[in-house]
């Protein structure tokens, strides 16, 4: 709304009719939130101009109604809060009126434009979240605060060369003033507002460029011992993802992750999966299953488990330290970081296994990589596991 009023009051000002006196606001369509402008057209001397009715401003917030509005320009602001990008509630329902609210008020379906202008916040913040869609017709233009990490985010790249010592603006932002707000903002918040990019140089928690990846599984004679934990997800449909990450420890010293089943199921076709996974590992595998809190998580990881006879099977309940998501990835993460872990080659599920860990733990999901630490930590701290009859 205060960008409205500054474009009301400079339409107002003396400088601006100076230069387009036939300018007005209309005056029985002027409020900071909708305003209408008019043409005054002189016919002739001593007789009042003709009004010509011209354009319009519109403006309301994220969630506001727009029935009965459509534009020829859609020019969205700072959508959502830096506070506000920590609730998947708020980044769901900026993204959600966006693409399926403001996208139907255009004039012309084809031709209307829509201007997103943001700091990038999370990894689905809406301009990530529109990125993702990989669509012919967007056009992204990336400005960090400072080029010296970020360098590769300048979007178009020739950009750079507006840069001088690696700052954007170095009468505002200098280096002491971004050492400052990285102080003040941490490491996620100084990433996403001033590099533009939601996840700190070198990948946040965990550094998967750090990955390295193999073309063959190893013999058998080189693995100590493979596991395949799986954290289920509650309902089917959107929301989490059911995993299982099937995880190997080396003999030489290396980790590898070998498989990584995930879906949407309904209860049902999850056991099912479930099942059918194990048969494929082989009898060699051990298997766990995360336990959720309550009467209810232990009742799905019993059934699970019944539904497993034959394999080597417990359920994992975390608890303390290793109910805390990002505490429980920590040791993995620094093997994952030190280089010490393998994956395969060219497997269907590479990318997205690689770009959860990426913007871990501010990623949109986060199943994969729990999944992948309780696996690591099982191999960690072996434990003789019960045979279910």
């Amino acid at each position: 709304m205060e960008s409205a009023e500054y474009c009301r009051e400079l339409i107002r000002s003396t400088e601006f009719q100076i230069v387009y006196p036939w300018l007005d606001i209309k005056e029985d369509k002027d409020t900071k939130s909708n305003f209408k402008i008019v043409t005054k057209m002189t016919t002739s001397v001593g007789r009042l101009p003709k009004i010509i009715p011209g354009g319009s401003r519109y403006s309301t917030s994220v969630g506001g109604t727009l029935t009965g509005f459509h534009g020829d320009i859609l020019i969205v602001d700072d959508p959502i809060k830096p506070d506000e990008a920590a609730s998947d509630v708020m980044l769901a329902t900026a993204n959600r009126w966006i693409e399926q609210t403001l996208s139907t008020r255009k004039t012309d379906k084809a031709n209307t434009p829509t201007v997103l202008i943001m700091q990038r916040l999370h990894q689905d913040d809406p301009s990530g979240h529109m990125l993702a869609k990989q669509k012919e017709n967007i056009r992204h233009i990336c400005l960090p605060a400072e080029a010296r990490n970020y360098r590769s985010k300048i979007n178009p790249p020739e950009l750079y060369l507006r840069y001088k010592d690696d700052l954007l603006d170095p009468a505002r932002m200098p280096w002491n003033v971004l050492a400052d707000m990285e102080a003040d903002l941490g490491q996620y918040g100084y990433a996403g507002q001033i590099g533009q990019d939601p996840t700190p140089p070198g990948g946040g928690m965990f550094k998967v460029d750090n990955f390295s990846t193999i073309n063959t599984m190893p013999k058998a004679i080189d693995i100590r011992h493979t596991v395949r934990y799986w954290d289920k997800a509650g309902t089917e449909g959107e929301g989490a993802f059911t995993v299982g990450v099937r995880m190997s420890r080396l003999k030489n010293g290396k980790w590898l992750v070998e498989d990584v089943k995930r879906g949407r199921w309904a209860s049902h076709e999850r056991e099912r999966i479930i099942r059918q996974t194990a048969e494929a590992d082989g009898r060699q595998v051990d298997i766990w299953i995360e336990q959720e809190p309550g009467s209810g998580g232990k009742e799905s990881a019993e059934g699970t488990i019944r539904n497993l006879p034959g394999f080597v099977v417990r359920a994992h309940k975390p608890t303390g330290a290793e109910g805390d998501k990002v505490r429980r990835a920590d040791a993995y993460s620094v093997q994952v970081n030190n280089g010490e872990f393998l994956i395969m080659n060219n497997a269907i599920w590479n990318r997205e296994f690689i770009e959860e860990h990426r913007f871990f733990p501010f990623s949109t999901y986060k199943d994969q990589v729990d999944a992948s630490s309780g696996a690591f930590n099982k191999l960690i701290g072996k434990k003789v596991a019960r045979r279910i009859t």
